[in-house]
């Protein structure tokens, strides 16, 4: 008799649960608010491929196995957040400076 329960595809559960830690601990690094569950996922799986993509580019001797992961995807999710924030705040510089300049005739 089996047991199992088809050719469920655990890598993908498994991306998306590190992907949601690897983006809440990088929120609360940064001391922000999350971006919600959703949010952390997106930003945690993003984030941990361009922190993999960047230690392989920059060859940094990295540790193996889980920790090794975490590490470059929570640092990769810090990038990642530290430009949303950044793209955020010149829009919001950009919003304010359209608001203050009036024409006079």
């Amino acid at each position: 008799m089996d047991w199992s329960i088809g050719t469920f595809d655990w890598s993908l559960l498994a991306t998306v649960f590190f992907g949601a830690v690897s983006g809440y601990i990088a929120s609360r690094i940064l001391g922000g608010e999350g971006f919600g569950f959703f949010g952390n996922i997106v930003v945690g799986v993003i984030g941990g491929y361009l922190g993999t993509w960047i230690v392989k580019v920059a060859k940094v001797p990295m540790m193996g196995g889980f920790f090794g992961n975490l590490v470059s995807s929570v640092g990769g999710a810090i990038i990642l957040i530290f430009f949303l924030e950044l793209i955020k705040y010149m829009q919001k510089a950009n919003q304010s400076g359209k608001s203050r300049t009036r024409t006079r005739k």
